[in-house]
């Protein structure tokens, strides 16, 4: 079993942060697993890991992922990727996964995972999807049993130095009624631009599948331009280096005049979503300091972009939806109405048909007028 999570509260102790309706876009699969289940699969495998301990091998990931530098960030993941290669495992993990967003409060979240990492053990693609599946909708019902109504769908992820894009794409594509609601490209960004993935991209768009592209985290505007132009995003996974398009100047003690670069008044103008994950963008080096009060998180929602929050990979950043938004309240003196916007930005941007986010944007609305 899992642990509690911890309640999180608005200044003032009497709101809980944790129980506040949240969506979370940006969340991998591979990057949330539960500690005790590592330790319980990696046993089941026979795979040797850095300790057997939950505490220690907890603490394990965080200091192997907060090294500032993303291709050792992205390294852990070989770990997790160990223990997820049977159907048996992925179901157990998925399963857990839904229950711990829950648990966190979250109404409804996207999964995002690649399946050419989930073969080595003999699955087939398709047979690692419907594993997936068959977890996420033992946790939603599991979830449902408990009072907490959770809904949730696949982000099927293609590896950017991988060369299977079109595969992925198709395969996205083939389980659409199957929990999928989404592609994207994940890994390593330099040298692997979204054009490389043009077929895939062309296909996803033929057959009206939306798409979100990794994009502006470890690379600059140059990702972004492309995620925009080649991967036909709707969303950017991070996106925080939109700000280096961004130009602040102070003239004198009390103003500010800022002045948006072409990228960056394009994914304003078009309300392209910023999926934003302050922690492991610290963690990774993705912005330039090691302290949240310097992300430019805040810059870009006091200028009108459509910023959201999620924890990225809950195992390697030690956080959790509700932890995010609880750091970003003490760090930049946000209220209930601050937060309620950035879910219901979430929910603007899901990739649900328009009436299912209307109805999600009423859930977040009606939990913050109780709250």
């Amino acid at each position: 079993m899992n642990s509690a999570p911890a309640d999180y509260l608005m200044p003032g102790g009497r709101t809980s942060i944790t129980a506040l309706p949240k969506v979370s876009l940006h969340d991998h699969l591979d990057g949330g697993l539960r500690p005790q289940t590592v330790i319980d699969l990696a046993a089941e495998v026979g795979y040797e890991l850095p300790t057997t301990d939950v505490a220690k091998l907890r603490q394990w990931f965080i200091d192997q992922s907060s090294s500032g530098d993303l291709n050792e960030f992205l390294k852990t993941f070989a770990v997790t990727a160990a223990v997820m290669q049977t159907a048996a495992q992925l179901t157990r993990v998925a399963t857990e996964f839904v229950l711990d967003l829950a648990a966190d409060g979250v109404i409804y979240g996207e999964v995002r995972w690649a399946p050419e990492n989930h073969i080595a053990g003999g699955l087939t693609l398709d047979e690692t999807v419907d594993a997936v599946q068959a977890g996420l909708q033992a946790g939603v019902d599991e979830a449902a049993a408990s009072g907490h109504d959770i809904r949730v769908g696949q982000l099927i992820t293609a590896m950017r130095h991988a060369d299977r894009g079109l595969e992925i794409a198709q395969l996205a594509v083939r389980h659409r009624a199957n929990g999928v609601v989404g592609f994207d490209i994940a890994g390593a960004e330099l040298g692997f631009p979204p054009a490389k993935f043009k077929d895939a991209f062309d296909y996803l768009a033929e057959n009206f599948m939306p798409t979100t592209v990794h994009a502006g985290e470890q690379d600059g505007l140059v990702s972004i331009q492309g995620a925009i132009f080649d991967g036909r995003a709707l969303r950017l996974g991070h996106g925080v280096r939109i700000a280096e398009d961004i130009a602040v100047t102070s003239e004198d003690d009390e103003a500010a005049y800022v002045q948006l670069g072409p990228v960056a008044q394009w994914v304003k103008d078009r309300e392209i979503t910023l999926e934003i994950c302050p922690v492991s963008n610290l963690f990774t080096d993705a912005v330039p300091t090691t302290d949240l009060a310097d992300h430019p998180f805040d810059l870009l929602y006091q200028l009108g972009f459509r910023v959201t929050v999620s924890p990225d990979d809950r195992l390697m950043t030690g956080t959790t939806i509700s932890q995010e938004l609880s750091m970003l309240v003490d760090t930049f003196g946000y209220d209930l109405t601050d937060l309620e916007v950035f879910q219901l930005n979430a929910a603007a941007s899901a990739f649900l048909p328009v009436d299912d986010r209307e109805e999600l944007a009423d859930r977040i609305s009606a939990g913050f007028e109780q709250a």
